[in-house]
């Protein structure tokens, strides 16, 4: 047996969960992990320029956070639920796979109400866990005006650890700079820190960008519940990696240069679709991999994340890339150097 789940716990102070990001994206700090020499270094994230030289690659995840959190009332009793969209089942009878709060009260048949004028009703078909139902929404209008108002009613979905309410600003603050395409229901965090003046600056020192799309759910947060790490079943999420990145990272791979991989979603995604010459296959459709060590990693060779909740499965992953005795004594300095854990927290970088 390999490495098990306790290896993977240790004390989080509460006041380092990040309840707000940086004021300027890219002035959060950085943790700078250099494998080869076993070095840890302190730095802002904008430093992380320094790092990097022409024609290395940053491979980012353009998907798009949808407001995925809505508030309905349930019919008769007008109880306030929380219904959290998960994903679209079907666009043509408006089905879609949530997760409600609190789920007890929610049975099969029952209609929930939401909005003001109570425009938008949605009906409980089926049970899917124990607070997993799925709905069909019942709207007066097109497809896109249903989406419209979906978006509309909805808010940020921000992650369950901040416990203060949801603000406007939030909607722009939880998106990195580069979504584009929608289907997320939780930000890839380690994007969250470029800024437009960094992504800039990095252009024109002649780095080069591959876009790759992975629609994080909320199964990247789910701790693991197994001991044996082997037994632990990854939720499937929804995964595309088009022409011009596999040409970008392929070139690179070629050229021997950096490619880094901007958040564990990108390292699961192109972890993916490796070819039986270690080289990158387009991809289209849905990935469970789960990465934990000992794995090889074949396409990217250094990743920029962030501070991740104890006996997760995006800690496993940088276990597996940095070393798990290095990222323990990382992990431990971000303690003992008060760094910001989670969703809005500062990011590490793994050379």
């Amino acid at each position: 047996m390999g490495m098990k789940l306790s290896q993977f716990n240790f004390d989080l102070p509460k006041e380092l969960l990040a309840e707000y990001p940086a004021e300027n994206r890219d002035e959060a700090r950085l943790m700078v992990l250099n494998r080869k020499t076993q070095t840890i270094e302190h730095k802002l994230f904008k430093d992380l320029i320094d790092y990097f030289d022409a024609d290395d690659v940053m491979v980012l995840n353009n998907t798009k956070v949808f407001p995925a959190r809505l508030y309905g009332n349930k019919e008769k009793t007008g109880a306030r639920i929380e219904v959290f969209l998960l994903r679209e089942l079907n666009s043509e009878t408006r089905l879609w796979d949530v997760l409600v709060d609190p789920a007890r009260k929610i049975r099969i048949g029952n209609k929930l109400y939401f909005g003001d004028d109570e425009s938008l009703v949605a009906e409980v078909i089926d049970n899917t866990t124990s607070r997993g139902r799925t709905l069909r929404f019942l709207y007066d209008g097109s497809y896109q005006e249903f989406r419209n108002k979906l978006t509309e009613l909805g808010e940020t979905p921000l992650p369950k650890y901040i416990k203060r309410e949801v603000e406007p600003e939030d909607a722009e603050r939880y998106q990195t700079i580069f979504a584009k395409e929608e289907g997320a229901v939780a930000a890839p965090t380690a994007g969250l820190h470029f800024s437009k003046h960094l992504l800039k600056r990095l252009e024109i020192k002649g780095l080069n960008f591959a876009e790759v799309t992975l629609h994080v759910g909320l199964g990247t947060f789910s701790p693991v519940e197994v001991e044996d790490l082997s037994k632990h079943k990854m939720d499937s999420e929804e995964a595309y990696i088009h022409a011009p990145a596999t040409a970008t990272i392929n070139n690179a791979i070629k050229e021997n240069r950096r490619i880094c991989a901007v958040g564990t979603t990108v390292m699961r995604a192109l972890e993916s679709s490796v070819s039986s010459n270690h080289t990158l296959n387009e991809f289209s459709g849905w990935t469970n991999k789960f990465i934990f060590p000992p794995y090889d990693f074949s396409i990217a060779n250094c990743m920029i994340t962030n501070f991740h909740t104890p006996k997760s499965t995006l800690m496993m992953m940088v276990s597996a890339f940095a070393g798990h005795d290095f990222m323990k004594e990382a992990y431990e300095e971000a303690v003992k150097e008060k760094y910001k854990f989670y969703s809005y927290g500062d990011a590490m970088l793994i050379i």
